[in-house]
């Protein structure tokens, strides 16, 4: 019987996203910096507090972020847990709906305000068609989530970053796949004085062609797709009922499985 495994696409074993919250204006400078290394990020935005100082511009939106994603952080960025529950539905629902209008595409993520959930909020979001949220624990490891909706980032960028990342890169091809999560805030930097440092690790860590670079929804639907590949009970064959295409290795071989697709392995 073959040995499969799976693999973010082109076989890569590595995947790199970054994600940023509450939108402020220096959120012009972190996007700069991204593109110039072409690294992509998700950028949590409270969409009540545009068009007022220190945050963005509704206006700018679309084009700002374009090539990144923009996700919920809620209307006004209350604590979730201290307020009624009709209150999170309108929090959520408004906020993605004003960043649907300004984005020009469905928006499906999200970020816990202050990090801060329970069990019910979790429940709740899949209703509000929310398919991730991030929080802010600190796995300081490269795992994969087995809960988008609780998803626990590598670090912040504060925590290690450098360090964090030479042990990314120094990661054994042969080993599983592995996801580098970074977050923060981009008035972080502002209030540090530290731009130098997202500016080194992006260069650092840009064009590597081992590592995929991806935005938070990227990498969910990505999972989700691989998950949901459905194989033969001998391993002879795979079906790719998702609408995007895949990577698995077979034998150590990578292969990829196109949407729609049933191939023999």
């Amino acid at each position: 019987m073959k040995n499969i495994a799976f693999s973010f696409p082109e076989g890569k074993r590595k995947a790199l996203t970054m994600s940023y919250d509450d939108g402020q204006i220096h959120d012009r400078r972190l996007v700069s910096i991204f593109n110039k290394y072409g690294i992509k990020g998700t950028f949590h935005l409270n969409s009540g507090k545009f068009d007022s100082d220190p945050f963005l511009s509704s206006s700018e939106v679309k084009d700002l972020f374009k090539g990144h994603e923009v996700s919920v952080h809620t209307l006004t960025h209350p604590v979730m847990t201290q307020i009624p529950y009709e209150e999170i539905i309108r929090e959520v629902q408004e906020d993605r709906k004003n960043l649907e209008t300004l984005a020009g595409y469905p928006v499906r993520g999200m970020s816990y305000p202050y990090g801060v959930y329970s069990d019910e909020i979790v429940s709740m979001l899949p209703l509000l068609g929310i398919e991730y949220s991030r929080t802010i624990v600190s796995t300081r490891s490269f795992s994969i989530p087995t809960n988008f909706l609780t998803w626990h980032p590598t670090c912040h960028h504060n925590d290690k970053l450098l360090e964090r990342c030479k042990e990314f890169q120094n990661l054994r091809l042969w080993m599983p796949m592995a996801l580098f999560y970074v977050w923060g805030h981009s008035f972080e930097f502002e209030w540090n004085n530290n731009w130098d440092l997202i500016e080194e690790f992006c260069k650092t860590i840009a064009f590597d062609e081992s590592i995929w670079y991806a935005t938070n929804i990227e990498i969910v639907d990505y999972i989700k797709a691989l998950k949901n590949l459905k194989f033969s009970v001998d391993r002879r064959l795979v079906q790719n009922v998702s609408a995007i295409p895949v990577w698995i290795r077979v034998d150590g071989d990578p292969v990829k499985v196109e949407p729609g697709q049933t191939m023999a392995l």
